[in-house]
């Protein structure tokens, strides 16, 4: 991958972002870099996903070496290494399961352009059941501050949910028959929210991934259950029965109490339906639970399971050797949610890395499909195509 170094953190086309480490201001430079070079984070920290699921490769390099990286440069992925100046191109992969094995396929994509991205993929596109996607991602595409909207009073709130409604109307318009959206609500943590907020009070917590976010704060906000009221009618009044292809899921869920009272809370109406997010130890124990609460749906988010599982942050490099997704812990958590679902009849999808699917397969009760961000989903599709020349764009 070669191209300019750009360190401004402002968007630079087709270069390579330098950052000493990756966050939600530095979006609309990653999503338009050719590569990113950073000093810190993890594998599946929510930047580094976010730049997986484009396709945009992430190098971790040693902080002081840093300072090296200006003017041109190529990152070379096989060696893991930068060259200064000059250098070629090389690309590998190594082989996949094929695409039946994803069973209904679920996209986990960061906004529109990934949802445009796959459905061009020709007649496998139709593979691909439903897309997943973060409400901090929507804002993110969108230019959106939601606490700073959620704490500026009712008509802030409500303008909050219509610019929502604004952007999945588009989303929607752009799936095929049969595909569907599922929005993970609002999980913003206090960390990330500092980011990205300008006037809303963020509390200063000690741990904020074991803070107040996902479905313990969505509980507490009357100003939230607001905004998806006023979500909710907008897609009502401008897609009609087609506003049915958006579904909502619950983040950072502990127990079926919790599910059913937030789903009380938020006031929903029964044909909405309300999926749950399995993250956490305490949800995959209480899979059975969740799924008699009402589940219609479980998603299985791997990447904060075994983070906390092994209680190795997965954004910190200095633990990436702990952070281990294949442990025989994680695999019986995957093994308890996948069994317990099918035991109650709930449908249940399972995200893997690419590099993880073939050994999921054989080591994990089959699930009803397999969720992958773009990049990879993308050339499994291709992958499966008659006429693997063909390319066809939108």
């Amino acid at each position: 991958m070669r191209g300019a170094c750009n360190r401004t953190r402002r968007p630079l086309e087709g270069s390579v972002l330098v950052a000493p480490s990756l966050d939600a201001g530095l979006y609309e430079a990653i999503v338009v870099a050719r590569a990113v070079v950073c000093g810190a984070g993890g594998l599946t920290g929510h930047m580094q996903s976010l730049c997986r699921g484009r396709g945009i490769p992430v190098l971790r390099v040693d902080q002081e070496d840093l300072d090296l990286l200006v003017g041109e440069v190529v990152v070379d992925l096989e060696s893991e290494s930068i060259v200064l100046g000059a250098g070629v191109d090389r690309s590998a992969g190594p082989g996949c399961p094929s695409l039946d094995d994803l069973g209904s396929a679920c996209a986990v994509i960061a906004d529109l352009r990934d949802i445009r991205t796959i459905n061009s993929c020709g007649p496998e596109a139709e593979r691909v059941e439903c897309f997943f996607i973060r409400e901090e991602f929507l804002c993110l595409a969108a230019a959106l501050s939601p606490l700073d909207s959620l704490a500026g009073g009712p008509a802030e709130a409500v303008a909050y949910g219509r610019a929502l409604a604004d952007r999945l109307c588009g989303f929607v318009e752009a799936l095929l028959p049969g595909q569907r959206l599922v929005l993970r609500m609002l999980d913003l943590r206090s960390d990330h929210a500092a980011s990205v907020t300008e006037q809303a009070p963020v509390a200063v917590e000690p741990n904020p991934e074991l803070g107040l976010h996902g479905a313990r704060w969505l509980l507490g906000s009357a100003a939230y259950r607001d905004a998806l009221h006023a979500m909710l009618g907008s897609l009502r009044e401008r897609l009609g029965d087609a506003a049915g292809r958006v579904h909502l899921s619950v983040p950072f869920l502990n127990d079926a109490e919790e599910f059913a009272q937030l789903r009380k809370h938020l006031e929903l109406p029964p044909e909405v339906p309300l999926s749950a997010f399995i993250e956490t130890p305490a949800a995959v124990h209480a899979t059975a639970e969740i799924c008699a609460a009402g589940a219609g749906e479980l998603f299985v988010g791997v990447k904060d399971l075994v983070q906390f599982y092994l209680a190795a942050d997965r954004g910190n490099h200095l633990v990436a050797e702990s952070y281990q997704t294949r442990h025989p812990a994680v695999l019986d958590g995957l093994r308890r949610v996948v069994e317990s679902a099918r035991a109650t009849g709930t449908p249940v999808r399972v995200f893997a890395l690419g590099s993880d699917l073939a050994h999921y397969l054989t080591h994990v009760p089959t699930p009803d499909g397999y969720m992958m961000c773009t990049a990879e989903l993308r050339e499994r599709l291709l992958d499966g195509r008659e006429d693997p020349s063909a390319v066809v764009r939108s």
